[in-house]
C-alpha cells in the first residue's frame, strides 16, 4: 500500500458549501460586509451556482448553496454543530474589528496569545467565522 505522505491526491481547495435561504443576502453580506468577491455567478437549469472568494485566491471559495428541503434548511446557521465554519486570516485584526462593528455584526470572543490575535464573528445566518492575524 502506498503511502500518500509525500505525494498529494488533489491539487487544490475549490468550495465549500454554506447553505443559505436567500443566495441574494448571502451575497450581500459576504461581498459587502466581508469583502468577498463574486467568482462564479450563473444560473443553469434552474439552479443558481454563486461562488464567492477572497480576492487573490480565486481558487478557493465558498458556494452560497440554496437549501432545498426541510432537512436542509433545519440545518442554515448551523451546518457545523456551533463549530466554526471557516477561519479568515488579516493583517489588521483591528481594522476587521471596527469595520464588522460599523456593519452591525455580532462579534465576540476577541483574544490573543503569543501567536495569533482573532475574533468570532456570525454571519446573516448564525454560522461563526473566526477572522486571525497572525504575529510576526
Amino acid at each position: 500500500m502506498t503511502s500518500l505522505a509525500d505525494e498529494s491526491l488533489f491539487s487544490a481547495l475549490g468550495r465549500v458549501v454554506v447553505l443559505v435561504d436567500d443566495p441574494d443576502k448571502a451575497l450581500a453580506f459576504y461581498r459587502d460586509v466581508l469583502g468577498f468577491r463574486v467568482l462564479h455567478d450563473q444560473t443553469a437549469d434552474g439552479y443558481r451556482y454563486l461562488h464567492m472568494g477572497v480576492p487573490g485566491q480565486e481558487a478557493t471559495g465558498l458556494w452560497l448553496m440554496p437549501a432545498t428541503g426541510d432537512a436542509e434548511r433545519d440545518l442554515i446557521g448551523r451546518q457545523c454543530g456551533g463549530q466554526p465554519l471557516l477561519v479568515l486570516y488579516t493583517s489588521d485584526l483591528t481594522r476587521v474589528s471596527d469595520h464588522l462593528r460599523a456593519h452591525g455584526v455580532r462579534v465576540w470572543n476577541e483574544r490573543e496569545d503569543t501567536s495569533s490575535r482573532s475574533l468570532h464573528l456570525a454571519d446573516l445566518y448564525g454560522n461563526v467565522i473566526v477572522v486571525a492575524q497572525l504575529l510576526e
